[in-house]
């Protein structure tokens, strides 16, 4: 299946003509163009699974995979806004109203941004550590304030709207609301030389008492957080992991052209028989990494009970497998995929960061073992 034929008006060729040679200075000068994200967005490329009803392309996961897989290969900070922006929307879609699914999704594929706010400084997977509050203001108004701060959000320079999740009133429920960046009381700031996916970038947002109308609450709220937690991390830890497919893609394709090319003894290095087991090591991890990410997508095609557990699984085998992998695509080049600009050097350091977000390998180990614990 190619993301080309799997969604229709989805043309690959096209997107690899817009992104160009562009990743290697998009990575060294820590932006992706602007105007190329919207053109994507409009496209409905950054968030292909809303349906078609509601402006989006309709693809399922399987195929939005593979085209997150795609776009993954060419550019990792690429993926990583097609991430949040798809979680915004798989958010918007899942827990909105009829009014809200009609704007915020019809705003999400026609151009405009979103960005997702998740961590905080004192707390990352555990929720109840969150102190961000969505609550009435004190007036009359109907309006509601949003007040906290969330570290490492991805893509916040770029956004038009910040969906953030917080404590919902006084109680233990919880909310997401969809903020605009430039309403009074947002700040957002840059975090300075990230290790990796440097061009999607990652900020700091303090929220000091936004004013939003309540229709910018999705669904009204009061939504327990673990379930608003589980469905959009849901959408991010399948995005993320069909983009660490894609990574491990790009440093095979490295891998293997140089391998046939470079001679050392006057003999292709792919000769040499410890050269010849990283390639197959990298396909291996090419393929596991693959097979995780399709069975995961059948899984919510079906809503099947362990979707969200399918998901997990994909993260943690595609993120470690990319991992390993792209140390073995950069061994495998040596000094050629040793410097900034090379498609290994970034997969090397992007994939670092995959074993870091939506929820941590440590983190995921701990789900998937409690899984196994209550169903064997």
């Amino acid at each position: 299946m190619t993301p080309a034929t799997a969604i229709p008006g989805t043309d690959t060729a096209a997107i690899d003509a817009l992104v160009g040679d562009g990743p290697a200075a998009w990575d060294a000068a820590g932006r992706i163009p602007v105007a190329l994200l919207r053109k994507l967005g409009a496209a409905g490329v950054l968030c292909a699974e809303v349906p078609a009803a509601l402006g989006g392309l309709g693809a399922g996961p399987l195929a939005n995979g593979e085209l997150t897989a795609h776009i993954g290969a060419l550019c990792s900070s690429l993926r990583s806004i097609m991430t949040v922006h798809g979680i915004a929307a798989a958010t918007v879609h899942r827990f909105g109203d009829r009014a809200q699914r009609r704007d915020y999704l019809g705003q999400l594929t026609s151009g405009r941004l979103a960005c997702v706010g998740f961590s905080e400084p004192g707390a990352g997977s555990d929720l109840s550590g969150m102190t961000t509050r969505i609550r009435p203001a004190d007036d009359s108004s109907g309006d509601l304030l949003v007040t906290g701060e969330k570290m490492w959000i991805t893509g916040a320079v770029y956004a038009d709207t910040v969906l953030v999740f917080g404590q919902y009133g006084a109680g233990p429920a919880g909310a997401a609301a969809m903020v605009p960046t430039d309403a009074p009381g947002v700040g957002i700031e840059p975090v300075k030389d990230p290790l990796g996916c440097r061009a999607a970038t990652h900020c700091r947002i303090v929220l000091d008492d936004v004013r939003i109308p309540a229709s910018a609450v999705l669904g009204g709220g009061g939504q327990p957080l673990s379930l608003l937690f589980t469905t959009a991390l849901s959408y991010g830890r399948m995005s993320v992991a069909w983009g660490c497919a894609g990574i491990l893609r790009a440093c095979l394709t490295a891998a293997t052209a140089d391998a046939r090319t470079r001679e050392q003894g006057g003999t292709p290095i792919a000769e040499h028989q410890l050269v010849a087991r990283h390639i197959a090591e990298l396909y291996t991890s090419e393929q596991i990494a693959t097979q995780a990410c399709r069975h995961a997508a059948q899984q919510w095609t079906r809503g099947a009970p362990d979707a969200a557990v399918a998901a997990v699984l994909a993260k943690q085998v595609a993120a470690t497998h990319a991992a390993r992998g792209a140390a073995t695509a950069v061994q495998v080049l040596a000094s050629r995929g040793f410097t900034d600009g090379h498609v290994t050097a970034r997969a090397y350091r992007d994939a670092k960061a995959m074993e870091l977000i939506e929820g941590s390998t440590e983190i995921s180990q701990l789900i998937l073992a409690r899984h196994a614990l209550d169903t064997h």
